[in-house]
């Protein structure tokens, strides 16, 4: 155990393990604005007091997809003032770096770049919060990878097949295979474990004598048949398992009995959430590894603001309470008000006395006032508190406990759902476009596209602010169908086109797999269109600037100070002119784009490209305007090529496990290197009777 906790032991590596920081959260806010760079501050403070090899971020470092300037400013100044230095990286990297940080145009460690001067490497996947997005598929941490203060690894960008390298380290005779998966939504990874399309690939050289750890950002707890991954999902090669996306500090290793090994999820380190689960003391893990022999040390977080939450059932004090009585809400009122007294006290009483904590602490009491109880104005109860709490506003949470719906099928209110989530729950904008169709009225039901798609599609507009994704999505699948129904050769009758239209719909919903790929395309479409209608935009500027130097004036700033007032008027209103023009021409590229597209897909066919309907034609117009000009055999030599841009070239020095050549098929094994041993993937842990995380013969399932 000596040789484990030894600091200055040349064959341990010493991990600083933390998930969920997420900066940025609330920095709008005057009270809790700042809670999350402080934080982040102490984390790094930790990690340069205790002369860490590396820190390991398990996603959401950014609560935003696109952080403010703010955000990013202050982390790249912690970056810089905690993890460069002139202190020596006492670790190598055994593994092919190019293979690793492929998408980088970096593909190196930060620490062994020659410009750079770095003491504490940092690695990080990413979260679903700051994933990659945009036309050129770029998260936040792209950014701080660029600028050489972080180590952006676990990306993966196909939809068909994922390999995860590991990342080789060695410390002495310490070897450690570093494995890592940002966020993917969960259903879709679900899906793709099931059809055993996740390959994780181990050194072909003493594959036993790896410590295997293995980073992931997803859904831990069950939130639905197929939204979370299973521990049983993942090898059981893997020593330790470090969880990201799940708030609750579970940080000290749980061992899975079923697949022998060990899970730790560190949880968030700012209270995103007002929920129990954010409740629990907040904590980053030292982790130490030597050999096959790891602890993890629990480091309490002293800057985190605390959190009290309790819950009163008014019911439950018959006593107290009756609804009859004209004074009751009076009554219900004062008691709350003593329930906050005490919780303040609480939190007054567990400060840890760290000057850099903030004072005002976080106070949630949620009230149960089912039972013909009235609420009573939770505004003016605030105002009591707002010196006093760091969230008056939402202090007191009134609630009604649900009982079981007596009827099965009962028409879902959409906007309810929308308007009052219940406390603790999450209702994601896709599942809601999805429950809205499938129960809505057969006139407004969807007969081209599936709920699937537009789910997505609605997700990706509200999260990522891909103002053209419904649209483009829309586009796509009306191309797609007018293919279908020519190469099907389809009269021109409304009746059998719904048909077609119909079976076309059901046959997609089918082919999850071929959708995906559709919605894909379609939001790859939509932000081309973003991209390009900003540099639309930005040229329209220069345009304008240009016209101003036309006028002769050298300085716009100097010259329109010194021109009259409706000068100035009138070159605001020429911008804004170009501007409105520029939304048109946008509008004319995307059409163009989508003809190109088509002609591209063709080929050298002879057949002409299916013109890109307008918006106010139905299919049927469409499918009748276009029959008159092509021929039958335009029809049959039509068909649809759907590439994916997004697939790699498979190069890899290492080789899966035992458990996963089982399921792939015989031909893909020529494109891993070397081969593969049978041998067992035992795991060796020195007996400890003191230390949970040390087991005696700990023997590994046959596969």
């Amino acid at each position: 155990m000596s040789a484990v906790n030894s600091q200055d032991d040349e064959d341990t590596f010493k991990i600083l393990v933390a998930t969920d920081i997420h900066l940025g959260y609330l920095e709008k806010d005057p009270v809790r604005g700042n809670d999350t760079f402080v934080t982040f501050n102490e984390i790094l403070d930790h990690a340069q007091k205790n002369e860490v090899d590396f820190i390991l971020l398990g996603g959401d470092l950014f609560h935003d997809n696109k952080p403010s300037r703010k955000t990013v400013h202050s982390c790249l100044e912690s970056l810089r003032k905690y993890c460069m230095g002139d202190r020596p990286v006492q670790f190598e990297i055994l593994s092919d770096q190019a293979v690793n940080f492929h998408y980088s145009k970096f593909p190196w460690v930060n620490y062994q770049d020659e410009n750079l001067n770095i003491s504490i490497p940092v690695f990080s996947i990413h979260g679903n919060h700051d994933d990659p997005t945009g036309a050129d598929s770029l998260c936040a941490l792209d950014i701080l990878s660029c600028a050489g203060l972080l180590n952006h690894f676990g990306r993966s960008t196909s939809v068909e097949k994922i390999d995860i390298s590991p990342i080789l380290l060695r410390k002495g005779r310490t070897k450690i295979a570093l494995y890592g998966l940002g966020a993917i939504p969960d259903e879709r990874l679900y899906r793709m474990f099931v059809n055993k399309q996740v390959t994780m690939l181990r050194p072909k050289e003493d594959e036993d004598s790896w410590f295997n750890l293995f980073v992931i950002h997803q859904n831990r707890s069950k939130h639905g048949a197929t939204n979370y991954i299973p521990e049983q999902f993942l090898d059981d090669f893997i020593d330790l398992v470090v969880w990201g996306h799940e708030h609750e500090c579970k940080i000290a290793p749980f061992r899975n009995e079923q697949q022998c090994f060990y899970v730790s999820q560190p949880g968030s380190s700012v209270v995103t959430s007002l929920s129990p689960g954010e409740a629990v003391k907040k904590h980053i893990g030292l982790l130490h590894v030597k050999g096959k022999i790891m602890k993890m040390e629990k480091i309490t977080l002293e800057t985190v603001r605390t959190f009290h939450i309790e819950d009163i059932v008014l019911a439950d004090h018959p006593d107290l309470f009756h609804p009859d009585n004209p004074n009751v809400t009076q009554a219900v009122q004062a008691f709350c008000m003593e329930k906050v007294e005490l919780m303040l006290d609480t939190a007054e009483r567990e400060r840890l006395g760290n000057p850099r904590q903030p004072e005002k602490p976080i106070i949630r009491l949620r009230v149960d006032y089912a039972g013909g109880f009235e609420p009573f104005s939770v505004h003016r109860f605030s105002q009591k508190y707002m010196h006093r709490v760091a969230n008056p506003k939402d202090i007191i949470h009134f609630f009604r406990h649900r009982e079981q719906k007596e009827k099965k099928d009962i028409d879902l209110n959409f906007g309810k759902l929308v308007s009052r989530p219940a406390e603790g729950t999450t209702l994601r904008v896709e599942d809601l476009v999805k429950q809205y169709f499938q129960t809505a009225e057969k006139k407004v039901q969807l007969s081209l596209l599936t709920e699937r798609g537009m789910g997505e599609a609605v997700q990706e507009f509200v999260d990522k602010e891909e103002k053209d994704a419904i649209e483009e999505l829309v586009k796509f699948q009306l191309e797609k169908t007018q293919r279908f129904l020519k190469e099907r050769r389809t009269d021109a009758v409304e009746e059998k086109i719904d048909e077609e239209v119909r079976k076309f719909r059901e046959s997609r919903k089918k082919n999850t797999e071929e959708e995906d790929k559709e919605v894909r395309e379609a939001m790859i479409r939509a932000r081309a269109h973003r991209s390009e209608g900003d540099a639309l935009v930005a040229a329209s500027s220069d345009e304008d600037s240009m016209d101003i130097e036309r006028m002769g004036i050298s300085n716009p700033s100097d010259g329109l100070s010194s021109t009259l007032s409706r000068g100035r008027g009138r070159a605001r209103g020429r911008a804004r002119g170009a501007r409105g023009q520029n939304s048109t021409a946008r509008g004319s590229s995307r059409r163009g784009r989508g003809t190109t597209s088509q002609e591209s897909a063709s080929g050298s066919r002879s057949s002409k490209p299916v013109s890109v309907p307008g918006k106010n034609m139905s299919i049927l117009d469409v499918f009748r305007s276009s029959k008159t000009d092509h021929s039958s055999n335009s029809f049959q030599s039509y068909s649809e090529d759907i590439i994916d841009i997004d697939s790699d070239p498979e190069d890899t020095s290492f080789v899966p496990s035992s458990k996963i050549n089982q399921r792939l098929p015989a031909t893909s094994s020529h494109s891993k290197r070397g081969s593969q041993s049978q041998a067992s993937r035992g795991i060796e842990y020195e007996s400890d009777e003191d230390d949970p995380f040390m087991s005696s013969a700990i023997s590994r399932r046959a596969k």
